[in-house]
């Protein structure tokens, strides 16, 4: 232990290897009242040049508390109070912090160690604490500064927390649970902040033509949103809508940034402005008008801020479902008499997450120290760590509010590690309308791509409640977007992947004319006959309405073969495999790429690359969509094209079709008029994006269990 003496206080540097090894207690007890003062000059871990820190206090190997996260600061300012019991002085505090990340592991910014037996008893003292990374003691981490003050306790006080540790110890089944009260409620959203960007005014001139290609970033804690490019304009019209949940633990504030596009160079920074949401009131809409700081112009903004309790945690025991009387209330909530009742209200989902079996060993001592983790589209909840495990038990409840029932559930294991990155140990991705009901079941775990089994099993029970109308809906607009996504990476596989589904799909076509071609040419006698009778008999007797009939013909001829036992959906296999051998020649290609520079050598066209990419993919994924809509991949999507499809022939067969295109005419050309800040959507495509691709399809199938271990049959936990 070494000490150095500032004017401030004393600063005290710990020894920088691994964390104290708990002790019995000693006789003594005392409380240590730690002000968390402010940081300085700490890591920078985000790419944005900043972090977003928070800090533990651990003793004795034991997490006793932790602060609020600030978000995008170095140089954070806490001013948190926390009250310690301390059995003995020889353990000292260990402070570690880390940089917050939603979504990912967090990243460890230093730690160091405050030896409370240095402490003057009933003295506050002003500490300075340098950080230090243990695998790396030369680098400088910046510095913490507290207040502390240690006093002992009487006996009567220690003996009564000893008999309260006593009573937790022998009635808590759940010892290793580590959510403290702040992480927990760090993962709740109480309120969503409904973003309407409309447009810009009198921007400034970025460009050589005197124009820009404007875009906006929004930033609200972790959250990030951005738009989309408006080239060569200075008067932009966006016309887009982005939603923020409102944590406890935010500031409030939306930070706005707007930006120049700039075609292989950095894009240049075009001003700034914020929205305070402590000045805005719930449930009510405000038209903002925001001059941009540090630029030109004006934003024109719509903020709308709803309240909301969309998601909830909690012990197996208590559980809404499983109450006849709660049960009643929900499906009365959702039933179709209440079809127009609060329409984003779509329904609730219960996720039990029971248990897993026959993990991954991701530890050197062979066991791992798993939590999970559940995501519904933005929503995101963990379980507590079970340590030193590989068939843990959870017991937990997670309960979310369905916003789209086209929503997939993702549940994913991790092995937690304490100052670096969790471990993956695996996957699974569900859609809801796949969800039978109160089923208990075991779910083999995928890898990160969702193409390939991992090691091990979890078992969930799942209920899902829904209002098909509402549902129905909620289909035909735009879908949520998740702020929460893998950065993209350029890959000459997966490039040539999608390069290979949009031939697919073309060669679909080129076939398909092939073979109406082929019925000109009278290659088939029979076949031309009956091509050239159905063409005269259509031709002759064509109404308008025949059109959306026609398309419920395969609809119907599928769903027939289908219910016969003969599926017709397309065999996935090979999409499969070549996703699995994609997965190989990842790092193929990465290892390549550190030896012949391929990066480098990218970098330049890197942006246009991941366009041609995205693409390719974007072809693809509507081509086979129409397929999947057709095959009845979601009978409920399916179910919803004969209503639409049905509801289009009948109103076009009774009404005229120059009514019909007179309304569709005076609705277009009055809708700016009647709303000028509506948000312009695509209904057929909207639904479209709720159908499946044939790589989503991969990814959402469930994996065979192997018959030989049974898959209800309940092993023993090993031994923590």
């Amino acid at each position: 232990m070494s000490k150095r003496w500032r004017k401030s206080g004393i600063s005290i540097v710990g020894p920088s290897n691994a964390e104290p090894t708990p002790r019995p207690p000693s006789p003594a007890m005392y409380q240590l009242d730690v002000v968390l003062k402010k940081g300085n000059n700490l890591a920078i871990r985000d790419r944005t040049g900043t972090s977003d820190p928070y800090v533990k206090f651990k003793i004795a190997g034991k997490e006793v508390f932790r602060s609020k996260t600030i978000h995008k600061n170095l140089n954070p300012v806490w001013d948190e109070r926390a009250s310690l019991h301390v059995e003995t002085l020889r353990d000292p505090l260990y402070v570690k912090v880390f940089d917050y990340d939603f979504g990912l592991q967090d990243d460890f910014m230093g730690s160091a160690y405050l030896h409370l037996e240095s402490l003057e008893h009933q003295r506050t003292l002003d500490v300075t604490l340098d950080l230090k990374d243990p695998q790396y003691p030369e680098h400088n981490l910046g510095s913490l500064e507290l207040a502390v003050t240690l006093s002992p306790k009487d006996g009567d006080f220690r003996d009564a927390t000893m008999l309260l540790r006593r009573n937790w110890k022998r009635t808590s089944k759940y010892q290793s649970m580590r959510l403290s009260d702040v992480h927990r409620k760090a993962q709740l959203w109480r309120g969503i902040v409904s973003i309407s960007l409309i447009e810009g005014r009198g921007l400034q001139p970025m460009d050589a033509n005197g124009l820009s290609d404007p875009y906006v970033k929004f930033r609200m804690g972790h959250q990030k949103y951005k738009s989309k490019t408006i080239p060569k304009t200075l008067g932009p019209q966006w016309r887009e809508q982005f939603d923020f949940h409102l944590y406890e633990e935010q500031g409030g504030h939306v930070d706005i940034t707007v930006w120049d596009k700039d075609a292989g160079k950095k894009d240049d920074f075009m001003g700034r402005c914020t929205i305070d949401l402590s000045l805005l009131s719930k449930e009510r809409t405000y038209k903002l008008h925001l001059p941009l700081e540090q630029g030109e112009g004006v934003l024109v903004l719509l903020v709308t801020l709803t309240a909301s309790a969309a998601v909830s945690i909690s012990d197996l025991s208590i559980n809404m479902l499983d109450d006849p009387n709660e049960r009643h209330q929900i499906m009365q909530r959702y039933s179709l008499w209440r079809s127009f009742y609060n329409l984003k209200d779509v329904g609730v989902v219960q996720v039990k997450v029971i248990r897993a079996e026959g993990l991954l060993a991701a530890d050197v001592t062979g066991k791992s120290d798993p939590f999970c983790v559940v995501e519904l589209s933005n929503d995101r909840l963990q379980t507590h760590t079970v340590y030193k495990n590989l068939n843990p038990e959870w017991n937990k409840v997670f309960t979310f509010n369905v916003k789209d029932i086209h929503s997939v559930l993702e549940v994913t294991v991790y092995d937690e590690d304490r100052d670096r990155s969790a471990d993956f140990l695996g996957k699974v991705a569900i859609p809801l309308l796949n969800i039978q009901n109160g089923e208990r079941k075991a779910y083999a775990l995928k890898s990160k791509e969702l193409t390939g089994p991992t090691k091990g099993v979890i078992f969930l029970e799942i209920d899902v409640i829904f209002n098909a109308v509402k549902a129905g809906l909620r289909t035909l607009i735009p879908i949520e977007q998740k702020y929460i996504e893998e950065e993209p990476r350029v890959s000459k596989q997966l490039l040539l992947h999608n390069f290979n589904r949009v031939r697919r799909c073309i060669m679909f076509l080129i076939n398909t004319g092939c073979y109406i071609n082929s019925c000109f040419e009278w290659d088939s006698p029979q076949r031309s006959i009956c091509a050239f009778v159905l063409f005269v008999i259509v031709v002759w007797n064509f109404e308008l309405y025949m059109i959306p009939l026609a398309l419920l013909l395969p609809l119907a001829w599928n769903y027939i073969l289908i219910a016969s036992g003969k599926d017709t959906r397309q065999d996935v296999q090979a999409v499969e495999d070549l996703l699995e051998d994609e997965d190989e020649d990842f790092d193929k290609d990465d290892k390549d790429s550190e030896r012949k520079g391929f990066m480098n050598k990218l970098y330049a066209i890197q942006d246009v690359c991941i366009s041609v990419q995205n693409a390719l993919d974007e072809v693809a994924s509507y081509g086979e969509r129409i397929k999947n809509t057709f095959n009845w991949t979601v009978p409920f999507l399916s179910w919803l094209a004969i209503v639409a499809l049905g509801l289009a022939t009948t109103i076009i067969y009774f009404i005229p079709l120059r009514y019909i295109v007179l309304a569709w005419g005076v609705n277009k050309f009055t809708k700016k008029l009647r709303d000028p800040y509506t948000i312009d959507n695509n209904e057929l495509l909207d639904f479209l994006s709720r159908v499946p691709s044939d790589v989503q399809v991969v990814q959402y199938r469930e994996l065979k269990l192997d018959p030989s271990p049974s898959p209800n049959k309940r092993k023993k936990n090993n031994p923590g």
